[in-house]
């Protein structure tokens, strides 16, 4: 066996599986769980129409390129959405299994594991980043996000010994689970190290088109452009479908960027044996060329987390997100339960799922950022986001 995989922690849900073995939830409440960040708005009619419609696909292999037709889409939706200059869909872009997969695949492409490689991860982050370091043959190292700063990770707080080790830098904007978005400034520091000690960037977009101010996030390739790095030099950008259209089952995304890398990436992916079905390339253009149902899906987050996070301020200390679908809250105003605690006494007593803000983080530097926090997925319909919230506020209270 790889013994790399001894390496590798529990996933969120196993432990929250575990925390929760020994309980049973009060039957007088029905379950409600705002732990998995699953999206549970109705897949537009249209796209499930055009999945349906080109089943023929399924009778040939695809190619791992991805048809002419699917990256010329995604190259006109990333004009569109980011006001880029035209990019070249035959070297720059390339369909993914959603962007989870390719996440992971990228490690296993640029990581040199003879020269000490590590690679830098969000705390708190998602897991994928860990494992496909690990996996890869690096160590992971965390940089803590900074409640002072709207949880901004705190670049400005890795040595230069540690830059110098570095070949990957996983980042998520929006960020899950905190919702913060990178700002110019904060995109130029980074370029600036990468350009300084030769680091990957991968840029983690999934949530890019769920947002609550009037301006959409700023993405990765936008401000490299904005910054005079037309060539997307040492960048990577993931996107996907799962949020942004209500098709997690589909598992599309794409990844754009460095031509250079992307070639390497291909290369990869051509043997790993990750091409994309026909059929769901197909259903993936007419997703690309809409956007009034994702307009509409981004309205009703809005209106659900506009009903939610007022209520829920009564007794957590929480706020509206940048963007995202989260709401990222700290547990302990109102008592001094742990975030597990509080996770397991929530499911008890009014059978509500959150997920505790530590399961999402490691120890590092003297903390776990997660501690004291929890996650909460606001991805069910309003009626049910806003039960889930009463529960939680009476539960709270009754903790005082």
């Amino acid at each position: 066996m790889n013994p790399l995989l001894n390496q590798l922690q529990p996933y969120p849900f196993e432990k929250l599986r575990a925390l929760f073995a020994d309980v049973v939830p009060n039957p007088a409440f029905s379950p409600i769980s705002l732990g998995i960040g699953e999206p549970k708005h109705p897949t537009p009619p249209f796209i499930k129409e055009a999945l349906a419609e080109h089943l023929n696909g399924l009778a040939s292999y695809p190619s791992t390129i991805g048809s002419d037709a699917l990256r010329k889409t995604i190259a006109a939706w990333l004009e569109r959405r980011y006001g880029l200059p035209p990019l070249d869909p035959a070297t720059q872009i390339l369909p993914v299994n959603g962007s989870r997969e390719a996440l992971f695949a990228l490690a296993q492409t640029v990581i040199d594991p003879r020269a000490d490689a590590l690679v830098i991860c969000p705390n708190p982050f998602y897991q994928i980043y860990e494992g496909a370091a690990l996996l890869a043959g690096a160590t992971p190292y965390f940089v803590n996000a900074d409640p002072a700063r709207n949880f901004a990770i705190d670049y400005a707080s890795v040595p230069a010994e540690v830059w110098q080790r570095v070949q990957l830098l996983y980042l998520c904007t929006p960020g899950n689970p905190t919702g913060s978005v990178l700002g110019l400034d904060d995109w130029k520091r980074l370029f600036d190290l990468s350009e300084q000690y030769g680091f990957v960037i991968a840029a983690d977009e999934c949530y890019s088109e769920i947002y609550f101010k009037p301006e959409a996030p700023l993405g990765a390739l936008q401000a490299a452009q904005a910054l005079g790095r037309g060539d997307y030099a040492r960048l990577i950008a993931f996107s996907s479908l799962s949020k942004r259209s209500n098709v997690p089952g589909l598992r599309s995304g794409f990844v754009a960027g460095d031509a250079a890398i992307m070639k390497k990436f291909l290369l990869y992916r051509t043997y790993h044996g990750g091409a994309m079905s026909p059929s769901v390339q197909s259903a993936s253009i007419a997703a690309w060329n809409d956007e009034a149902h994702v307009v509409a899906n981004r309205a009703k987050y809005l209106d659900k987390f506009r009903q939610v996070t007022p209520l829920l301020q009564e007794v957590l200390d929480v706020a509206l997100p940048d963007a995202g679908f989260y709401l990222w809250a700290r547990v302990d105003r109102l008592a001094t339960l742990s975030d597990t605690d509080f996770a397991r006494r929530l499911y008890a007593e009014y059978n509500v799922t959150v997920l505790p803000g530590s399961y999402l983080a490691r120890d590092a530097h003297g903390s776990n950022p997660g501690r004291n926090m929890i996650r909460m997925a606001l991805v069910a319909e309003v009626a049910e986001c806003l039960e889930a919230a009463n529960r939680i506020v009476a539960f709270t209270r009754s903790l005082a």
